[in-house]
């Protein structure tokens, strides 16, 4: 599973805790899961819950601008693009599994 980039200056140290109440049956299908994956329930719901979470906010399709701002979203799309060199350059080679 991809990580999200840490911001500047966040701990790698877990040390925050969150409580939850399941049933017997959500916990022992978490358990199920997180064991054939060879993680440990922690890991395996934070893992999951965080690509989730990250799913939600990455489909999230709908903002509101007002009429000005709208205008400027509008221009900048219509916009040509600005010249990349190295996107050029880029786009210009081949595949690795093309080679």
């Amino acid at each position: 599973m991809p990580t999200m980039p840490r911001p500047p200056g966040e701990a790698t140290a877990r040390d925050i805790t969150i409580n939850l109440r399941a049933s017997r049956r959500q916990r022992a299908l978490i358990d199920e899961a997180a064991e054939a994956l060879g993680k440990t329930r922690s890991d395996f719901m934070l893992e999951t819950a965080c690509r989730e979470a990250e799913s939600v906010l990455l489909d999230r399709r709908y903002f509101g601008l007002d009429e000005a701002r709208f205008r400027e979203f509008l221009a900048a799309l219509d916009a040509p693009p600005a010249d990349n060199p190295n996107l050029r350059r880029l786009l210009g080679e081949r595949a690795p599994w093309e080679q």
